[in-house]
């Protein structure tokens, strides 16, 4: 009986829409539990500050879920955030250069430093686990160096900002809202059509349909809701975007297939002809690219850059919870860039909640760790169904 039910939710899982139910079911319990419990949770205002608050992890998420699915793990990605965020405050506020460029530098940190990384494993055959452990203390160190003796420093830069501050007018949100539905939609639509092309299985056609029209009310309501406080926030639709594009580089081209096939076999990717070296470079240089984007969000949302707010809390856990409650397996192979943000949406309600409901910091940590725990299970548990058939 154990064995059936391993099967068919293994099936459920590997099927496009089945793969992101747990976690919207998860996200769905939280917030009616904490609407139920605390009224004011789902008030317009609050869930602009979730979306807020969501953003620096969402971020982090959705570059681990890169090299999640190649098998590796990045255990650095809070500690290079918190370096490129750095690099980002000392050149704008200490010495004075444009904060279009200090961006610039400190994306350009941040893929080196992931790139630097990946070629260590990539040609080292160092566990990717091991590297990262050393970058998370190396860069510690490094992000200390670089912030100073007071180890913080206050951003005032309208520029940066202005990333977290700015929201789109009304119009324009539901604009933006509706493009996203119309994508979204052709997205399924040429999916269904290549995979029937290339004789592939397809979902069942009731599923796409019920996909579209549950994710296509969810951005207009989402929209609706931030607009009734302060509007779209700009930061929500840069993130988004980059999402947009991992997501399409990841399912729609021969990079993304690549990805996926070392995740599922290495050796038989390796076979084959595809360039583990330069894959696992690249997915490491992206996630590096990623983390600085996080930090810059960081560095806005937080008007300071500082050792805690990056390095000395909870953020690289949160990263890589959101990413395996978003149904990203840790054996590589299977995931989402798209589902890491629904991750951190439901580790971000959760804190948020709790704080609402005047929880204690223990209790917040216990709660994470179950669902993380639970994730994981659900992974292993599926992952052994599958593998049995």
């Amino acid at each position: 009986m154990l064995k059936n039910m391993q099967e068919k939710i293994g099936y459920l899982r590997e099927t496009q829409i089945g793969s992101f139910i747990p976690v919207l079911l998860a996200l769905i319990a939280i917030w009616v539990y904490f609407g139920i419990v605390e009224p004011v949770f789902l008030s317009p205002r609050n869930f602009y500050f979730l979306f807020m608050q969501s953003a620096v992890v969402g971020t982090l998420a959705v570059g681990v879920t890169l090299v999640l699915l190649m098998g590796d793990i990045d255990l650095s990605i809070a500690t290079v955030a918190g370096v490129c965020a750095a690099i980002v405050a000392v050149l704008s506020t200490n010495m004075g250069i444009s904060a279009p460029i200090a961006c610039l530098a400190g994306l350009g940190a941040g893929a080196v430093l992931g790139g630097i990384m990946g070629t260590l494993i990539a040609y080292f055959r160092i566990p990717s686990f091991v590297v990262t452990l050393a970058g998370l203390l190396g860069f510690q160190g490094l992000m200390m160096k670089i912030l100073g003796i007071h180890g913080a420093i206050n951003v005032r830069d309208p520029f940066i900002r202005g990333l977290t501050t700015t929201t789109l007018p009304d119009s324009i949100g539901l604009i933006l809202a509706a493009i996203g539905v119309i994508i979204f939609g052709l997205a399924i639509w040429n999916n269904r059509r290549a995979r029937s092309a290339k004789n592939l299985d397809n979902d069942l056609l009731y599923l796409s349909i019920i996909k579209f029209i549950f994710f296509s009310t969810l951005i207009i309501t989402a929209t609706l809701i931030l607009n009734a406080y302060r509007g779209v926030p700009l930061t929500i639709i840069i993130l988004l975007s980059i999402t947009g594009f991992l997501g399409w580089l990841t399912t729609s081209t021969s990079y993304g297939r690549a990805v996926f096939a070392v995740g599922g076999n290495l050796e038989s990717a390796r076979r084959v002809g595809i360039s583990i070296e330069f894959m696992r470079i690249s997915a490491f240089a992206l996630v590096g690219f990623m983390a600085a984007v996080g930090g810059i969000i960081g560095a806005s949302r937080y008007a300071s850059v500082s050792f805690n707010a990056f390095a000395g809390g909870p953020l690289l856990l949160e990263a890589i919870g959101a990413a395996v409650i978003g149904g990203t397996s840790l054996f590589g192979g299977r995931g989402s860039v798209w589902n890491a943000i629904l991750g951190a949406l439901v580790i971000g309600s959760l804190g948020n909640g709790l704080d609402l409901a005047g929880a204690k910091a223990a209790d917040k940590l216990m709660f994470s760790g179950a669902i993380l725990l639970i994730a994981v299970t659900l992974d292993a548990v599926t992952r052994g169904g599958v593998s049995r058939k």
